[in-house]
């Protein structure tokens, strides 16, 4: 018994013995494998740190960088037109420079990047490089050549994030948008003066215009420019109930990518900025003041009206010398009468010509989008001043003024503002402001669409097939040093379709010279001719406002006709 008892002891004891003895045993082996794992992960340690060490030196070698969110206090939103193209817009750029002082193997860094650009000028970028300071080898590279100059592996080549303002549409907003400088300030255009909104708002900023029409316009013009030899032109097509401007052009323009002080005042913006003598435009708004206070009727005669008269010594003639003596106050504007206009321009009285001309915007100080707007002189209306202003000479206007006249006398005769810029609060605001008898409106397009349609009309160029445009031509000297030149503004002002009147559309031609070869098309009735016969509206402004609307008019149809 004690025998047995002492066997299990001992067995027991044994097994407490061997099994003590093995977890010796593997307590020896796991302290050595940790041991081992430890000297490993000091090791990766160190490796990871000297990894990442590299890496930041190295990290614009490796990645891409997002120039937009390294460059955040350089953002500008974007400013689109009412289709949501893009005419203004930020985006991120890389720019690829060379440090010479990491160069390791100068011939093979030339030949690396000569396989990747091989049209640069090597000679001179080993000069630069010889120089031993930083400089730019490609600005704005593509994503493919960077990822190519990444490759290389060399720490000689450097990129820079950037983020730069982008002008898709290159000339064709140029004196609507403007640019920014090189501190992200605006310096012109819409640039400058929604500065502040640019800045601030991540959204897009939406204009009225619209780019297609834009480009349409803009190409005619610029056809037209070289056929009559002009010094410039411009145009201005809106809506006359919104006061939304579908286009605004201003020739000569020049491309907002390239960044040139224009110093040369013929690339004036001509639509608002310029202020001109426009002539018989201006008659019109002489017939609706007349119209407005019941002065006249269109059907009320001047009887036995002169050729010509004085005013401070200075003739007052007819241009047309074949216009009756005796004339309804609605042949007058037909005819396009000087004589007969300043009679009407008498009944209505010197102050209360001049309230009626600033009460519809033609003249005085206004507000718009842009800054770059004319100065208004005031001046006194007196007995010669009303008697030009009359026919539209010896006072100025701007185009963008013009338009406004003309929407505000065709429109039922209420107030409208001219804009670039949609905002939500404009539909907030769509109560019209009656500043005019509304059968103004109605008398006067009647008479403005016979100009267009009669034989003894001035504008008959424009009278396009399926339009109703109704307008009145205007013919001035320019006034040149204080002296009218031989130089001409020839001006075609209309409101179409004459039925419901729409659109106002204005087209300036600054100096033309008539054609001996373009070839005039009659509309509406067979037959041509070429040459153009006399230098006036009638024969050059008239023919190209008539040629645009036959191009723009399906646009106009089937997008905009029907939404206001």
């Amino acid at each position: 018994m004690m025998n047995n008892e002492s066997k299990i002891i001992l067995e027991e004891q044994k097994n407490d013995y061997i099994f003590s003895k093995s977890k010796s045993n593997l307590n020896i082996t796991f302290n050595r494998i940790a041991f081992i794992f430890f000297v490993f992960f000091i090791i990766s340690v160190i490796f990871s740190i000297h990894l990442i060490h590299l890496g930041s030196r190295n990290l614009k070698n490796t990645i891409k960088i997002d120039p937009v969110e390294s460059n955040k206090e350089f953002y500008r939103a974007d400013i689109v037109d009412r289709n949501n193209e893009y005419l203004s817009k930020t985006i991120s750029s890389i720019d690829i420079g060379i440090s010479p002082s990491q160069i390791i193997d100068e011939k093979k860094l030339i030949l690396n990047l000569r396989y990747i650009f091989p049209d640069k000028d090597y000679s001179e970028i080993k000069k630069r490089i010889n120089k031993g300071k930083f400089f730019y080898f490609e600005k704005k590279v593509s994503d493919e050549n960077y990822e190519k100059l990444m490759r290389l592996g060399d720490k000689s080549i450097e990129p820079r994030a950037n983020i730069i303002r982008l002008y898709p549409q290159k000339n064709l907003f140029s004196h609507i948008i403007g640019q920014i400088d090189s501190d992200n300030n605006g310096i012109s255009g819409l640039e400058k003066s929604l500065d502040n909104d640019l800045k601030k708002f991540s959204n897009p900023i939406r204009l009225s215009v619209d780019s297609n029409i834009q480009y349409l316009i803009r190409k005619e013009l610029i056809e037209f420019n070289k056929i009559f030899q002009t010094k410039g032109s411009a145009s201005l097509l809106m809506n006359i109930h919104s006061g939304e401007i579908l286009s605004f052009v201003s020739l000569p323009d020049f491309d907002l990518n390239e960044r040139k002080q224009i110093k040369d005042k013929n690339y004036i913006n001509r639509v608002s900025k310029g202020s001109y003598e426009l002539g018989s435009v201006f008659k019109p708004f002489t017939f609706a003041a007349a119209l407005d206070m019941e002065l006249i009727e269109p059907s009320t005669e001047f009887l036995n009206l002169p050729k010509s008269i004085k005013c401070s010594g200075f003739p007052i003639r007819e241009y047309d010398k074949e216009i009756p003596s005796s004339l309804t106050a609605e042949q007058i504007l037909i005819r396009s009468g000087n004589i007969g206009s300043v009679k009407i321009a008498q009944k209505i009285g010197e102050e209360k010509f001049k309230n009626f001309l600033e009460k519809i915007g033609v003249i005085g100080n206004f507000n718009f989008d842009l800054e770059e707007v004319a100065v208004y002189k005031n001046f006194s209306m007196g007995k010669c001043k009303l008697a030009t202003a009359a026919f539209g000479h010896g006072i100025t206007t701007t185009l963008l003024q013009l338009a406004k006249g003309y929407a505000v006398i065709s429109n039922g005769g209420y107030d409208v503002e001219p804009k670039l810029v949609i905002r939500n609060s404009d539909k907030l605001m769509s109560e019209k402001k009656s500043i005019l008898k509304k059968d103004v409106s109605e008398k006067l397009v009647k008479i403005l669409r016979k100009i267009v349609t009669d034989s003894e009309g001035t504008a008959g160029l424009a009278n396009v097939e399926g339009y109703e445009i109704a307008g009145k031509t205007g013919t001035a000297e320019q006034v040149i040093d204080g002296e009218y030149s031989k130089n001409k503004i020839n001006t075609f002002a209309s409101v179409f379709p004459s039925s419901k009147p729409e659109f106002v559309f204005i087209v300036m031609l600054d100096s033309p010279k008539g054609s001996p070869t373009y070839v005039y098309n009659y509309r509406n009735k067979k037959g041509s001719f070429t040459g153009t016969p006399f230098n006036t509206a009638g024969w050059t402004s008239v023919e190209v406002a008539g040629q645009i609307i036959e191009k723009i008019g399906p646009i106009l149809a089937t997008k905009y006709l029907q939404i206001y």
